[in-house]
């Protein structure tokens, strides 16, 4: 059992501290937001994740997980720190490190024993060498750097933690790697010993290879969709072949989430310091940003006009079980929308209070979706939720205004929508029209 503290209780912090409590290590989240401490402390999560609650009320309960703003006193208790802090996106594009630098100051203040100290947040290369630096300027006391990238899925965070498919490693002696590859033993066999600089790097490399992915079949689809072909066809022949793998391979509206706009553009940076020329990076975020933009010229096409019309929107978080709204394309749209003139109904099972922080009145809010679709003049879907999918679509029809709906998660089947008498426009798919003809998308 190691005594463990993290410093940062978002998504990355709470999560992989409460997993390692349940792997029988003694815990102690840190956070210097005092109101999210207690709340935590009441077993109230600052997050939407399933399965978290449940695991930190059952380690909290039997005292291996503990809550508390005295940072200072965790460090010196603790015989591994983990910063898991943020590092959000700078106007510059590049990873904003000043809670990073912050918290190295801190531990270094309070090091009063050799301890490991250890990066879960998604750092550029050469962090590791920053945060030493700075603990060597308030302490003599020795100290060790491992950089352990999280590679964690929203919605799924707590599976992914408890069997990860690799955990990497980069650490700056032996010794370190060998106490944080003992802590990761109940979580995966595989792992991968680097650097720290190679360990920083692989999370920015994984990130940005999937990001990739998702835009390639993007822009296969805008061609799709000019040559009368089907890009679900194509993501079907293509992910047969085991060199490419069918995972990131459907076409819609675009990435979006807390880490592949953020780690995309941290890359670019990292890449332009020193002195190389990364087109291919930019030219995925270039892709990304514009599928935004397709969807709405594909509703003011069959609209004509956007002005005065009312629209219904489903999902307001950037993906599924998650109430995480960060670079969504809700979040994007839904202002594009109101600009041109339409009033926006929108409809998320979870994350309608987090997207209110982002949106404001822009839009108005239900957990109901038939009830944004009373009388609207056409249905953009923004998120593939479970309860979007299963919508009675007999019961959408007979509520909307006209029966055109934009997905932009290509969720139904072509011919259903066809046999249902709907405008159908979807993502490098044919149209279907009311009058039950499929043509090339609009």
């Amino acid at each position: 059992m190691k005594k463990i503290a993290v410093i940062g209780t978002g998504y990355v912090g709470l999560v992989s501290g409460t997993c390692f409590a349940e792997a029988g290590n003694h815990v102690t989240c840190c956070d210097i937001d005092q109101s999210k401490i207690d709340k935590l402390a009441q077993g109230i999560m600052p997050i939407y994740e399933p399965g978290l609650k449940e695991l930190v009320d059952k380690n909290a309960g039997r005292g291996t997980l503990q809550f508390t703003s005295e940072i200072s006193q965790a460090i010196r208790n603790a015989e591994i720190v983990y910063i898991a802090v943020g590092t959000p996106m700078s106007v510059t594009g590049e990873a904003d490190l000043t809670y990073v630098k912050q918290v190295a100051q801190t531990i270094g203040e309070n090091l009063n024993s050799y301890k490991v100290v250890v990066t879960k947040s998604t750092v550029p290369v050469g962090t590791g060498k920053v945060i030493q630096t700075i603990i060597s300027q308030y302490s003599s006391v020795p100290f060790d750097i491992v950089s352990n990238p999280e590679f964690l899925r929203e919605g799924a965070a707590i599976k992914d933690s408890m069997n990860m498919e690799r955990a990497v490693i980069g650490a700056s002696s032996d010794k370190a790697y060998e106490i944080i590859a003992e802590l990761h033993k109940p979580f995966t066999s595989n792992i991968v010993k680097a650097n720290v600089e190679t360990a920083e790097l692989i999370k920015y490399a994984a990130n940005a290879f999937l990001a990739t992915k998702i835009s390639f079949i993007n822009d296969i689809a805008n061609i799709c969709e000019r040559v009368d072909a089907d890009v679900s066809k194509v993501s079907e022949g293509i992910g047969l072949d085991s060199r490419i793998g069918p995972k990131f391979l459907q076409a819609g509206v675009g990435f979006g989430g807390s880490c592949f706009p953020k780690d995309t553009a941290a890359l670019l940076h990292i890449s332009k310091d020193c002195g190389y020329d990364f087109k291919l990076i930019q030219a995925v975020m270039e892709t990304n940003e514009s599928q935004r933009m397709l969807l709405v010229k594909k509703l003011i096409s069959a609209l004509g006009s956007l002005k005065g019309k009312t629209i219904s929107v489903l999902g307001l978080a950037f993906k599924p079980d998650t109430d995480d709204v960060r670079s969504s394309p809700a979040i994007d749209i839904i202002p594009l929308l109101t600009d041109f003139g339409a009033t926006v109904r929108a409809y998320d099972p979870i994350a309608i209070d987090e997207a209110k922080k982002k949106l404001g009145y822009q839009c108005s809010y239900s957990e109901n979706p038939y009830e944004t679709m009373k009388q609207a003049d056409a249905c953009l879907i923004l998120t593939d939720w479970k309860e979007v999918k299963e919508l009675d679509l007999h019961k959408v029809k007979s509520l909307l205004k006209q029966p055109l709906v934009i997905d932009g998660r290509n969720l139904y089947q072509i011919e259903t929508m066809q046999r249902l008498g709907f405008t159908y426009l979807s993502v490098g798919r044919p149209a279907v029209h009311k009058e039950n003809t499929i043509s090339k998308a609009m």
